[in-house]
């Protein structure tokens, strides 16, 4: 990957590190759904077929690739890949087209496991829920991770909101002890 790109990791977690369950959001957080756009917009976006699917369409003003074994899999409006370093060699193009200095890894558990290793930041929202599920977020290791920013807000059922939450920023440590 170019030097200038970096791999961002981008989802919701709740306290049991559960993301999903049955193909989809356990919550209902309309912050964090503007917080996604606001996230992704003019990027590409790296996911595994069942979380597209489980959005069912391309998200407008962002590049979609999924990853899939299904060789025959194809959907107007996004690029399939057979694996993540397809998937990711694909992103570097389209960051190119689009002027991007960032590929999105929009999910799911599969792919976060994949990219963990070597994602430059993780912006995560931290649910304050802790559902039954069925796909989980892998393990934070703290000595490669550290938190750089937390904002926290309260649940809120008038805007959207059906749990408290935070927005959480964590930078990857580098052998020298600083942030990437």
């Amino acid at each position: 990957m170019s030097p200038r790109l970096r791999l961002v990791i981008v989802a919701a977690v709740a306290r049991n590190r559960v993301i999903g369950g049955d193909n989809r959001l356990l919550w209902k957080l309309s912050a964090d759904m503007r917080h996604f756009k606001s996230l992704t917009m003019g990027k590409p976006l790296v996911m595994g077929r069942k979380t597209f699917e489980s959005i069912g369409r391309p998200l407008p003003g962002r590049e979609t690739i999924v990853v899939t074994r299904d060789t025959s899999y194809a959907r107007e409006g996004i690029l399939v890949a057979g694996d993540l370093a397809a998937a990711l060699a694909q992103a570097e193009s389209a960051a190119a087209r689009l002027g991007a200095d960032e590929i999105v890894i929009a999910g799911g558990g599969e792919i976060y496991a994949q990219t963990m290793g070597q994602a430059d930041r993780m912006e995560l929202t931290e649910v304050d829920l802790t559902p039954k599920g069925d796909t989980l977020f892998p393990e934070i290791d703290a000595a490669c991770w550290r938190e750089a920013r937390r904002e926290t807000h309260p649940a809120d059922l008038a805007k959207g909101n059906e749990a408290g939450f935070a927005f959480v920023t964590y930078d990857r440590i580098t052998k020298a002890g600083q942030a990437r």
